[in-house]
């Protein structure tokens, strides 16, 4: 490990809040939510699995030891307050939902992720330059963004090779690609702001 990287417990947060905020507890609102039986959060948070799904993508990338996940994590960071906020028909039926522990929990949940996001995603643009270059990869200052994967490949994969993590990472990322160019030029028209299809 490269000691001289100062922002190395910084990295190691994002990750530890990352886990926090885009599986545990959104898995734990999905559970709920059906429980309840509160459809438009139900929606919503299937909305988001969907989208967030671009951070799995990312952490298998990073195993893989491509750059291209510097920019499929800043993506994400992008996509994800924009799935949570954008659909005006689900915010309309949240908001007049009576109040209780799950809308709160709901609402605090989705205000805490994107800040997350957002702080993340600032914090993620200095980086960009590792995607681009071999050289800029290989400093520890890139380097450090891949401990947290490489320990997750080693809980997870420890009889896998990186390289052929990296390549699902790879087919993930086309199909996910291919599927938001599919919605931005086809549905997102016909659909606009509304989550229920016509």
């Amino acid at each position: 490990m490269d000691n001289e990287v100062w922002f190395r417990w910084l990295v190691w947060m994002d990750y530890r809040l990352a886990l926090l905020f885009t599986v545990i507890i959104p898995l734990i609102l999905l559970i709920w939510t059906f429980v309840q039986k509160a459809e438009a959060m139900q929606r919503l948070l299937m909305i988001y699995w969907r989208v967030s799904s671009l951070l799995a993508i990312t952490l298998y990338l990073m195993i893989g030891n491509f750059g291209v996940g510097f920019i499929s994590g800043l993506m994400a960071k992008i996509l994800i307050p924009t799935a949570l906020w954008f659909w005006v028909d689900l915010n309309d039926e949240i908001d007049y939902q009576q109040s209780g522990p799950l809308k709160l929990t709901f609402s605090s949940w989705r205000w805490a992720t994107t800040v997350y996001c957002i702080l993340g995603a600032l914090g993620a643009l200095p980086f960009l330059g590792c995607a681009f270059s071999a050289e800029a990869i290989a400093t520890p200052n890139c380097r450090v963004w891949f401990e947290p994967p490489l320990l997750f490949k080693q809980y997870f994969h420890s009889g896998s090779k990186p390289g052929f993590l990296g390549f699902i990472g790879i087919v993930g990322l086309i199909i996910y690609v291919l599927c938001l160019s599919y919605f931005v030029l086809f549905r997102l028209g016909k659909q606009g702001r509304s989550a229920v299809q016509e």
